[in-house]
């Protein structure tokens, strides 16, 4: 048979057969990574993405005749913690991907990997503690406590004990918690009554708030809100909700991921059975359900139904706009807005959809974008990690120097903690200051609601 160079076709995705006892055997496993690298050392297409690649690269060149078969097994690990499962040398680099014969899956074999090294218990309980936003968001809410704990936060002594215990490094923006959470502090369903189904767009949505919006920043899901009632759109808030399981994945727990779909994929698939559009304003969270759940149970038609149920925010409205059912009575000019694409809105597959809408409110009022499309570094916890948080900012200065071009009014991503990082990177780099703001506050800004 005849390999063709590179791939023409669109990538495919296989289901991750992790419930198999062979996809934990160490050997079988580094013989895939083995393989792997040897064909990524011999394209290096990716050495520009996270540092995983040139740690490989490196190690490659250090051997006395440059092959991968030179480099120790052990030092193969400093390639998979590096990794952070962004998905983009998949879905945007790599020609060997399914269906090219080489089936070339490295997100998912970094994946295998960190679930082996997780059930040997090589993942610290610093890492697990980081991973498990349930429970650090607990205190959410809670009046004093919320205070108390942001406060001491700031402060260096704080800062020197999260280090020590959490390997959290001491400059690493992290996210205080609200003083009232989004799912205690909203209307549990709209004002609308009227339920208008699109040919794209079902006409009613679930609001999935996620742990970060939930603890962190309600204000996002107010924002959702307020364009929804605005464009006179039904909304519930999901009855009950747990962390959608993206943390856990990032540290190979497909345990804890399992335990987290058991709690929410009923919930939702409930939703999905009677028409709703279910709607998360975290880009991780919303790929977690479309992409990485399915992967992971493949049979579990549950799991299939909010799978196609799902919608990223800026996804819905547009679907919403081409059924000629969003409103763009926009009052308000948002200036020069400097606005960053997520990596985890990116292997979506839906296009750039926040552009879009941004660009749509330019049709009305004034708007003067700048859109940067690469990865900001922060990538969930790894960004906040002592080891990493320096390859973070490296990783994200191109990113900063793009995000401060023609000194913007406004920054803004889909993913609130790349934005939050991107804000700290352009400080840190002396870059003029802009104010940071979601998308999905821009939009309600434009609006004037």
């Amino acid at each position: 048979m005849t390999i063709r160079e590179g791939n023409l076709e669109a990538p495919t995705r296989h289901p991750v057969d992790w419930k198999n006892p062979d996809f934990y055997d160490e050997g079988k496993a580094f013989a895939e990574l083995e393989r792997i690298f040897d064909i990524c050392h011999g394209c290096r297409r990716c050495v520009s993405l996270c540092q995983s690649f040139p740690n490989l690269f490196d190690l490659v060149d250090a051997t006395e005749d440059g092959e991968v078969h030179g480099v120790g097994k052990e030092d193969y690990w400093k390639v998979v913690d590096q990794c952070y499962l962004c998905d983009l040398c998949y879905m945007t680099k790599c020609p060997y991907v399914p269906p090219h014969p080489w089936n070339l899956d490295f997100p998912h074999t970094m994946l295998r990997a960190k679930a082996i090294k997780f059930r040997r218990g090589g993942v610290k309980g610093s890492e697990k503690f980081l991973a498990s936003t349930d429970v650090h968001g607990s205190f959410a809410g809670i009046p004093v406590v919320v205070q108390a704990v942001n406060a001491v936060n700031r402060t260096r002594t704080a800062r020197r004990v999260m280090e020590s215990a959490l390997d959290v490094h001491p400059q690493a923006w992290m996210p205080e918690l609200a003083t009232s959470r989004f799912r205690w502090s909203a209307a549990k369903q709209g004002q609308a009554q009227a339920v208008r189904d699109g040919t794209r767009s079902p006409g009613k949505v679930a609001i999935f708030s996620t742990c970060y919006v939930n603890y962190n920043e309600p204000g996002i899901g107010h924002d959702l809100i307020a364009s929804l009632e605005h464009n006179e759109i039904p909304y519930v808030i999901v009855e009950k909700e747990a962390c959608c399981g993206m943390p856990k994945l990032e540290l190979g727990d497909l345990e804890g991921v399992q335990k987290h779909k058991e709690k929410n994929i009923p919930v939702l698939a409930r939703y999905a059975k009677e028409g709703y559009a279910i709607v998360s304003a975290i880009p991780s969270c919303t790929l977690m359900f479309k992409q990485e759940l399915p992967l992971l149970f493949p049979d579990d038609a549950d799991v299939k139904q909010v799978q196609q149920a799902m919608f990223d925010p800026f996804e819905y409205f547009m679907a919403r706009h081409k059924d000629g059912l969003l409103k763009t009575d926009f009052k308000n000019p948002l200036g020069k807005v400097s606005y960053h694409v997520p990596c985890h809105g990116r292997v979506q597959k839906i296009g750039r959809k926040t552009e879009e809408l941004l660009k749509l409110i330019g049709q009305t009022v004034t708007v003067q974008l700048n859109t940067v499309e690469r990865c900001s570094g922060h990538a969930g916890t790894y960004g906040v990690k002592k080891p990493y948080h320096e390859t973070a900012m490296k990783i994200g200065k191109p990113v900063f120097k793009a995000m401060a071009k023609d000194e913007p009014d406004w920054i803004s991503s889909d993913c609130a903690l790349a934005g939050h990082h991107i804000a700290q990177g352009m400080g840190n780099n002396g870059l003029p200051a802009a104010a940071l703001a979601h998308p999905l506050s821009l939009l309600r800004r434009a609006y004037g609601v």
